[in-house]
């Protein structure tokens, strides 16, 4: 009986180690099962994690000199295209389902012979022909840094930048763009790192039409026999000119004429231009030109924003130029004429023509605007000024006297409701003498002109180039909401496409400039201009 009664106490025992030793399995089989899972339904399955995190630690830990080869990681790798099934409470969950970040923004950048974008920068004491422009090229295309600040100046972040550098600028940037790919099939977007302004810049004096259109026909021939441009033969591709649209929009092949005819060859036709100033043809669109602030942080730019919105200024207006005598209906000798004869405290003029000429001079240009509430910008040698947006990082209201100045530019950064962030003076009440800019600004109430300084100061990030060293966290710059708005645009036409219609219209349309002021200015306003 003791017998029996030990061995049923010992098959027992092991019934409850089989238990329990069962229990403890299925246990550990659960936890990674749901870790496997809940890692797929976070976006989190290995094989785009890592790939994702890799390409973002690249960008940030590295800063790539301007003859490096743009070698990025696919975001993606191809194995995770494919469909990896599992299986939880009988619910199928694949790849197929996990978001991917970069969809619609991947952006592939073509690797042109260097003869088209650095080469071009080893010719840089004739870049333009009255200025050497090798100092430039430093920092990123930023130029000198700003030594000695004086007060006027954040102690970092500004630099000796010209308004040329635009290309250089922006090819430095898009090297941390998070969506970059080397797979062309997966991009969105083509860019072409076709320093195209930099290159005609300096044979604009001087040479004849086979040398300034050279550059152009060698791009267009090379970009043809790319695989990538058969997709949409050029519709979703775009380049960046740091110089305005009419220097690349020669008509004929006369030698007296201005400019190359880059624009008007059938390739750059299909192409995005994104410039400093656009013409009215639909493929073009302006973006900022860069300014001297170029901060590395978002802290950077807020605490610049909030001694720009708090300072006291004296002056109601200001203007930072020189008249143009010999262009025909220029109103620059008018308005110089009005601030110079305002009342005493009222305009601040800053001649860019008198000897020791510090309009090129980041701290006077600044330090004038910061004491100003409204700054004058008339068209100069073209319809736009770089001052429009030294004006705007200063706090200072922008006051136009022309619709092609802002607003039907640079209708991707700025509010359609003028009125929020500006003055408008048509040009001829100016050139009539019918209208008293004094007279004009002096009805702004103390409270609206804090209102509009909001918003100003506001689009600060907008219109600024961060310094690629870096990464900005909470704001977009003018690099981020331009390749936004390109890749939306190069979507867009690809959805007409499959659609089987012509979306032409986006690109070999001239004369938009109704279309560009659509909703921004009154039918009656349009009816002055047209």
């Amino acid at each position: 009986m003791e017998k029996l009664i030990v061995d049923g106490s010992h098959c027992h025992n092991q019934l409850w180690f089989i238990i329990r030793a069962s229990f403890v399995f299925f246990v550990v089989l659960l936890c990674l099962d749901y870790s496997v899972l809940s890692g797929v339904k976070n976006g989190g399955f290995p094989l785009v994690s890592q790939s994702f995190s890799g390409s973002q630690k690249t960008h940030k830990a590295t800063q790539l000199a301007a003859n490096d080869e743009i070698s990025v990681p696919n975001p993606i790798s191809n194995d995770a295209h494919r469909d990896f099934p599992f299986r939880e409470n009988n619910y199928n969950v694949t790849l197929a389902n996990v978001t991917d970040p970069c969809s619609g923004k991947y952006i592939y950048v073509h690797r042109l012979p260097t003869r088209f974008n650095n080469g071009v920068l080893k010719d840089c004491r004739n870049l333009i022909k009255w200025f050497n422009m090798c100092p430039s090229l430093m920092n990123s295309g930023f130029g000198p840094k700003v030594e000695k600040p004086q007060g006027v100046l954040s102690r970092k972040n500004w630099f000796e930048t010209n308004q040329f550098m635009l290309e250089l600028i922006f090819h430095q940037r898009i090297k941390q763009y998070k969506c970059l790919t080397n797979d062309s099939s997966m991009a969105s977007a083509v860019y072409v790192p076709f320093y195209a302004g930099l290159d005609v810049g300096r044979y604009l004096w001087g040479y004849n039409t086979s040398m300034r259109d050279s550059a152009a026909y060698g791009v267009a021939d090379w970009l043809r026999k790319q695989h990538e441009w058969n997709r949409m033969f050029g519709q979703d591709h775009f380049f960046v000119a740091g110089r305005i649209a009419w220097d690349f929009r020669r008509q004929t092949d006369n030698e007296s004429e201005w400019g190359s005819k880059l624009m008007n060859l059938p390739e750059f036709m299909n192409i995005t231009m994104l410039s400093i100033e656009s013409s009215s043809w639909s493929n073009e669109f302006a973006i900022p030109y860069p300014t001297y602030f170029h901060p590395l942080r978002d802290i950077n730019v807020v605490h610049w924003q909030k001694g720009t919105r708090t300072g006291k200024r004296r002056y109601l207006f200001c203007f930072a130029g020189a008249p143009r005598p010999t262009m025909k209906g220029s109103i620059r000798g008018e308005i110089i004429n009005q601030c110079l004869s305002a009342p005493n405290r009222t305009c601040k003029f800053l001649d860019c023509k008198a000897e020791g000429n510090k309009c090129d001079t980041p701290v006077e240009v600044i330090k004038v605007f910061r004491d100003c509430k409204f700054c004058l910008q008339p068209p100069g040698d073209s319809y736009t000024r770089r001052s429009t947006f030294d004006s705007i990082i200063s706090g200072c209201i922008p006051v136009f006297f022309h619709p092609y100045s802002a607003y039907a530019q640079y209708i991707w950064y700025f509010p359609k409701n003028y009125t929020k962030y500006s003055v408008y003076i048509p040009h001829n009440d100016i050139k009539n003498g019918n209208v008293s800019i004094n007279r004009v600004l002096s009805r702004f109430s103390e409270h609206r002109i804090s209102e509009m300084r909001k918003e100003v100061v506001k689009l600060i990030p907008k219109v600024i180039y961060a310094n690629p060293k870096s990464r900005f966290e909470r704001f977009e710059d003018a690099i981020d909401i331009a390749l936004k708005k390109v890749t939306e645009r190069v979507n867009k036409v690809g959805k007409v496409m499959k659609e089987g219609k012509d979306p032409s219209v986006e690109f070999a349309a001239g004369n938009q400039w109704k279309m560009k002021l659509d909703g921004i200015m009154g039918d009656q306003a349009l009816e002055t201009l047209f």
